[in-house]
């Protein structure tokens, strides 16, 4: 198996990175922590977040309580104008949405660099919105 090259977080992968106290905290601090340590070996890896999960996570970047969520180095996917076409496109044929047709949208835009694995508690819409693209689901 291919390492990824990205790892996309969905929501509740990110309100677990916020909050110590989240049940699955460790968890996703686990994967976070394989991202640096391939970072440190040399290995590209990028770990991004779309940013209407951001907003669906409560994520403001500029509140004090970001503080250790911001250190990570994770990505923003803007939902600009090429990806708004994608997520629409997929809220009209899945059904999901706008947050995970989001990332959908983000999986298809990052596609072309190299496998791809989702943070997610949500497999069976991530892979709905994904498809026909090959991901790797982590279930949180």
């Amino acid at each position: 198996m291919t390492p990824p090259r990205t790892v996309v977080l969905d929501n509740e992968a990110v309100q677990a990175l916020r909050a110590t106290g989240h049940p699955k905290h460790a968890q996703v601090v686990a994967h976070v922590q394989v991202v640096a340590q391939r970072k440190r070996k040399a290995m590209p890896l990028d770990v991004v977040v779309s940013t209407a999960v951001r907003v669906e996570a409560g994520w403001d970047r500029r509140a004090p309580a970001a503080a250790l969520i911001n250190h990570l180095r994770i990505s923003d996917v803007p939902l600009d104008s090429a990806n708004a076409n994608v997520a629409a496109e997929l809220v009209a044929r899945v059904g999901v949405s706008v947050a995970d047709a989001h990332v959908g949208a983000t999986v298809h835009a990052v596609a072309d660099r190299g496998p791809v694995t989702i943070l997610t508690s949500d497999p069976d819409d991530m892979a709905a919105v994904v498809d026909p693209v090959r991901v790797t689901i982590v279930t949180i």
